[in-house]
C-alpha cells in the first residue's frame, strides 16, 4: 500500500496513457478490419490479394517489429513520439486479426441474404451494411471480445519505445524503489481495472443478442 500510495500519480499516468492507446487501437482495428475483411471476399481477384497481403503480413510479424519500425524508422520521415509509433502499430497489428474474425463472421451469413437485398435494389455496400455485417459481428462478438482483451494487454509495447504506458510507469518504479514484485502486482491490478469490465460487458452483450435473436 506504501508502494501505491507514494507513486500513485506515476502510476495513473500510466493507466490513463494505456487506456487511451487501447481505445484509439480499438476503433481503428475495428474499422480497418473490417474494411480488409471486405476487400477478402469481393469478387474482383486483385482486390482479395490486397486485402490478403495486408492480412497476412501483419499477422506473421511480431507486433515488437512492428513498434520498431514506426519508431525507429517512419518517425525519422513523419516526427511521431512513442506513444503515437505503439498505438499505430496496436492498431494495424490488431486490425489483421479482427480483419480474418469478422471475414469469418461475413461467410457464415447466408449467401443468399446479399443477393435478395441486391435484387431489392440495394448496392453492395448498402446491402454489407444493413445486413450483412450487422449479423457478421453478432456471430464474430466472442471471437472480437478476445481480441479486444488481447489488445488491452498487447498495449504494453508501448513500453519498449518509451510511450508513457502503464508498463513503461512500472519499470520506471521498479527501477526507483527496487520492489519490482509489488511494482508488477500493482500494474496487473491495474490491466485488470480495464480488462475484467470490458470481459463481463462482452459476455452481458453477447447473452444480450442471443436472447433478442
Amino acid at each position: 500500500m506504501d508502494l501505491l500510495q507514494n507513486n500513485f500519480s506515476t502510476f495513473l499516468q500510466g493507466f490513463g496513457y494505456t487506456l487511451l492507446s487501447s481505445i484509439i487501437a480499438l476503433v481503428a482495428s475495428l474499422i480497418l478490419g473490417t474494411f480488409f475483411a471486405i476487400l477478402q471476399i469481393l469478387p474482383q481477384k486483385w482486390v482479395q490479394k490486397v486485402g490478403n497481403i495486408y492480412v497476412q503480413v501483419f499477422r506473421n510479424i511480431p507486433l515488437l517489429i512492428i513498434t520498431f519500425f514506426f519508431f525507429l524508422v517512419v518517425a525519422k520521415l513523419i516526427p511521431m513520439n512513442g506513444f503515437t509509433a505503439g498505438t499505430i502499430a496496436l492498431s494495424l497489428y490488431t486490425s489483421a486479426f479482427i480483419a480474418e474474425t469478422v471475414r469469418a463472421g461475413i461467410l457464415s451469413v447466408n449467401s443468399g441474404q446479399m443477393e435478395g437485398a441486391r435484387a431489392n435494389g440495394l448496392s453492395f455496400w448498402q446491402a454489407m451494411q444493413h445486413i450483412v455485417l450487422p449479423q457478421a459481428f453478432k456471430i464474430a462478438l466472442p471471437s472480437l471480445g478476445n481480441q479486444f482483451i488481447n489488445l488491452v494487454k498487447n498495449s504494453s509495447i508501448l513500453a519498449f519505445v518509451g510511450g508513457l504506458d502503464l508498463m513503461y510507469q512500472g519499470n520506471m518504479v521498479a527501477a526507483n524503489t527496487f520492489d519490482t514484485f509489488g511494482t508488477y502486482i500493482i500494474v496487473a491490478l491495474f490491466y485488470l481495472v480495464i480488462t475484467l469490465p470490458l470481459s463481463y460487458y462482452m459476455q452481458h452483450l453477447e447473452r444480450k443478442l442471443k436472447h433478442a435473436a
